[in-house]
């Protein structure tokens, strides 16, 4: 049976995997354990600096490849606080939505799969969350807001989740970014609990369907379980 290393930027993304997505994995795809495994400070986040250099976090994920052949990596790290450092990142940031994640991710699984050389490259699988974590709680705008506590503001996350496509697209600023616009409405939006109560009340299920970019990662993680 696979075990999953998720790298995530915060301890919001940790319980999130450890979580919703631990259970989900564990019960019928192939995975004897999900773990996560912080890589930065996600209180910088607004510093776009809170993430540790791409650098040091590719030795840390081969290293980890090399030591446990029977493990799979992947990433769970928002786009919108990702660092330049990390590659693909710049490259990104004028082509379309459609675009972003995968130009990070195809940097990165080719910098992996450079580092392992012929040690089973693929059981590296990078997921950039865009833009951002919050992004994927306007799923369901309703719930959301009973989670938070504060049904008084169902209506105001709808607005904010009516002005896009899907969740995913909610802009990519220190404006307008997801978490900013939680913040305004719920000053002291205490991420860490809020943000997990939230997912867990909206459901994988529904975070899928609305999401199309994080149900193609999970889908890839399924899939990389079974085989």
């Amino acid at each position: 049976m696979r075990r999953l290393l998720v790298h995530v930027e915060g301890q919001t993304e940790g319980s999130f995997v450890e979580g919703p997505l631990r259970l989900h994995l564990v019960d019928g795809f192939g995975y004897a354990d999900v773990s996560a495994r912080l890589l930065g400070n996600a209180r910088q986040r607004a510093k776009r600096g809170g993430i540790k250099p791409w650098d040091s976090v590719r030795k840390e994920i081969a290293r980890h490849l090399h030591s446990d052949r029977g493990a799979l990596a992947t990433t769970m790290v928002d786009y919108y606080g990702l660092p330049s450092t990390w590659l693909g990142r710049l490259e990104s940031t004028q082509a379309p939505f459609t675009e972003k994640a995968a130009i990070v991710e195809r940097e990165l699984r080719e910098d992996i799969a450079g580092a392992l050389g012929g040690d089973a490259p693929d059981r590296f699988i990078p997921f950039v969350v865009m833009h951002e974590y919050e992004g994927l709680l306007f799923s369901d705008p309703t719930v959301f807001a009973q989670a938070v506590d504060r049904p008084e503001l169902a209506g105001d996350f709808h607005a904010i989740r009516s002005g896009f496509a899907t969740p995913e697209e909610i802009n990519d600023s220190p404006e307008t970014a997801p978490s900013k616009r939680v913040e305004r409405l719920i000053p002291g939006y205490q991420k860490p609990l809020a943000g997990v109560q939230a997912a867990i009340a909206i459901g994988l299920d529904a975070i899928r369907r609305e999401c199309p970019h994080f149900d193609d990662w999970v889908r890839r993680l399924e899939e990389a379980g079974r085989g």
